[in-house]
């Protein structure tokens, strides 16, 4: 599973603004601000600015230079393995994860913490692997040694499967999610889908997906 919460977009009206200083064009800017139902306050960009930004677009990256510009936060809670190959995009992209480190031990591992694909699964896994895994981490509480403390620490994170589910607050470009969404178009995870379908949601989300 995966899960994407927004919780903030910003850039829009500073990048359409920048993009117009090659050519000193400011003045035909018409990116502005539009108040929907829920009296919130979101950028559309206008006629003049979409067609700029699409013919820069079309030059390549190294002409639209300008969605480097807009940023996107959200919360992303997805399975270890997920995250080894989203680790794979750096550049316009930052993230801060829950610490495995300081909180796996916190409290006894469940069902829930995990990417189960049937109830089989989870019913092997609750047999199998999770007593283990919670006995593991009783102990690690209740060593004194930090030689054997380390030891077993190795031990959970050796034993940890890879759908164990984390929670990172992500910050990335629309440039980066452009790269990212055309990567990963028909990707066999189906947390990349869910990604990708998450970026068409985004505003102006044209600038990404086209």
């Amino acid at each position: 599973m995966i899960d994407i919460v927004t919780l903030e977009t910003a850039g829009i009206f500073p990048a359409m603004h920048g993009m117009r200083n090659p050519k000193n064009s400011w003045s035909k800017n018409d990116t502005g601000d539009v108040y929907n139902v829920e009296c919130s306050v979101y950028p559309v960009v206008g006629p003049n600015d979409e067609k700029l930004t699409r013919t820069l677009m079309q030059g390549g990256p190294e002409h639209a230079k300008h969605l480097r510009m807009i940023m996107v936060w959200a919360d992303i809670t997805a399975p270890r393995f997920w995250w080894q190959e989203f680790d794979t995009y750096r550049i316009g992209v930052e993230k801060v994860s829950c610490s495995t480190m300081h909180k796996l031990t916190a409290k006894p591992l469940e069902i829930e913490d995990f990417e189960v694909k049937d109830d089989e699964e989870a019913a092997w896994m609750e047999a199998n692997v999770l007593p283990r895994l919670n006995m593991l981490m009783k102990a690690y509480e209740g060593e004194q040694d930090p030689d054997e403390k380390k030891y077993i620490w190795r031990k959970i994170i050796h034993e940890l499967p890879q759908g164990y589910l984390q929670k990172r607050t992500v910050m990335m470009s629309y440039a980066a999610l452009r790269n990212i969404y055309r990567q990963r178009k028909g990707h066999k995870l189906y947390e990349w889908q869910v990604f990708r379908k998450w970026c068409e949601e985004l505003p102006e989300s044209w600038m990404i997906t086209e």
